[in-house]
């Protein structure tokens, strides 16, 4: 339907200096039991179109729903409109507006189709990990959860740009929650909060369900578990929670319009500025990230960004040292600076702007043993709870479900409510211990908001287990 809807268009688009069409078609399906319970069942379709049109010396766009030739003319006439509306107080001169002519398809990798399973069948995936998370009275709350989206993606232009793509994301989750009086402890894993891109086959990846009897029982186990010592110690991470720390403190300070300050009414600005690309010492020479919408099942997979910009993997932090920020072609024009093919739309009515995709942490050589072995006195931690950055992405403090303290190179016991808090370029030069591969882990985050209207779209991340010495953890309340 998209495909003819695109050549119906095509061939009766009025004559403007440029012209781009991107029509979306997106399928989502949830599935969740609670405490035994079948919870409704979550179904959502939605298709449209945004139309983007440089006419006169200005630049506008229109959505619309109706798919029909009448509808996209319809809204082809209203953005040009508002791009003649625009002429002579465009923030980047239309001439540097992107207008791609590239020509491509791309669909994510699957091995085990979604549909290829009987709904009989997933719920009794679900039934099977709900029971593997009820194992003692004190778990009060559990909770199982399947879900999965189809978005088709198909961007046309009148420079000649053809490019198809259908992209699969599966995001399951467990939840356990253990109560004894005023305490609770909650310990969630299987996926949750995160996902991966790909079929059923990344059910096993994420530890769906196989992690519920260890979920459970870790809730149990801190409801004992004395509150996390308070003091200036080293600090371990592993990687679910490596991955909000990379989110926060690297991902949003380096989005090119935040550090140029487009978002600052909304979600603040970014400590960042231009000058300090390729020179700014952000971390210590341990640190590299990068860029890298090829990374096998990670949940911001793609081959072109919602612009038509070719996606290819690249270094943003390398060796410590700044490299290039996270810019679509028309932040790349703004700034003068090279960028990456992240200019991306959260729907059909939305229009793209740089966005986190997929923003990954190297790994490094070391087994999470060795990191364990080289900390005298700190706590190992796991799995965001809390999160807290100020509007320059600078100083922060997380909360994390599990802990454990690490004394003389070997851990010992859990503690509960571990927290740590710091200052992004202090805490990531204070990086001294990188896990190899064996510790890499793929995870994302799936509500991540932006924009003004808000945009919730979905980000990768994957990370090994790291080191960071001298950081202020501290304890909560019971």
């Amino acid at each position: 339907m998209l495909r003819e809807a695109a050549e119906a268009f095509s061939r009766q688009a009025p004559g403007l200096a440029f012209w781009s069409l991107r029509l979306v078609d997106e399928w989502d399906e949830g599935l969740s039991m609670r405490q035994g319970v079948l919870l409704p069942v979550h179904g959502r379709r939605s298709r449209g179109a945004l139309l983007s049109v440089v006419q006169g010396g200005g630049m506008g766009y229109a959505a619309t729903s109706d798919l029909s030739a009448h509808g996209l003319l319809a809204a082809t006439g209203e953005a040009a409109a508002w791009a003649e509306a625009s002429a002579g107080i465009n923030l980047v001169p239309v001439d540097l507006l992107p207008r791609p002519s590239h020509r491509g398809h791309y669909q994510t990798p699957i091995q085990h189709p979604w549909e290829g399973l009987a709904l009989t069948d997933k719920l009794a995936l679900l039934a099977d990990a709900d029971r593997a998370l009820d194992i003692h009275e004190r778990i009060v709350d559990r909770e199982a959860s399947l879900a999965y989206r189809r978005t088709d993606v198909l961007l046309v232009t009148s420079s000649g740009a053809w490019i198809e793509q259908r992209l699969h994301d599966l995001t399951p989750g467990l939840r356990a929650v253990a109560n004894r009086g005023s305490l609770t402890q909650q310990r969630t894993g299987g996926g949750a909060q995160s996902g991966r891109r790909g079929g059923l086959e990344q059910l096993a990846a994420l530890g769906f369900a196989d992690e519920a009897p260890q979920l459970a029982e870790q809730a149990l186990q801190l409801l004992d578990a004395p509150e996390c010592p308070e003091g200036h110690c080293d600090l371990i991470l592993l990687p679910r929670q490596m991955t909000l720390q990379i989110h926060e403190s690297i991902g949003h300070p380096l989005e090119l319009d935040r550090i140029l300050g487009d978002e600052r009414n909304y979600a603040g600005t970014s400590f960042v500025t231009r000058d300090m690309f390729g020179r700014y010492r952000y971390g210590s020479e341990l640190l590299n990230v990068t860029f890298d919408p090829g990374c096998p099942g990670e949940l911001a997979g793609y081959a072109f960004d919602d612009e038509g910009t070719p996606a290819e993997r690249v270094y943003l932090i390398r060796a410590g040292i700044l490299e290039r920020p996270l810019g679509g072609v028309v932040s790349q024009a703004r700034s003068g600076l090279p960028g990456t093919a992240n200019a991306r739309a959260s729907d059909w009515y939305r229009p793209p702007i740089d966005r986190m995709a997929n923003l990954n942490l190297e790994p490094g050589t070391d087994s999470l043993e060795t990191l364990i072995g080289e900390v005298e006195q700190g706590v190992l931690m796991d799995a965001n709870r809390s999160w807290s950055i100020d509007d320059s992405r600078n100083k922060f403090q997380f909360g994390c479900e599990i802990g454990w303290v690490i004394r003389d190179g070997e851990r010992q016991g859990m503690v509960r409510n571990p927290n740590y808090r710091g200052v992004s370029t202090g805490f990531w030069r204070s990086l001294d211990g990188v896990g190899a591969a064996s510790t890499f882990r793929v995870e994302g985050v799936v509500s991540c908001g932006k924009g003004e209207p808000n945009q919730m779209i979905r980000v990768g991340h994957a990370a090994p287990a790291c080191l960071f010495r001298g950081v202020d953890v501290f304890g909560g309340a019971g």
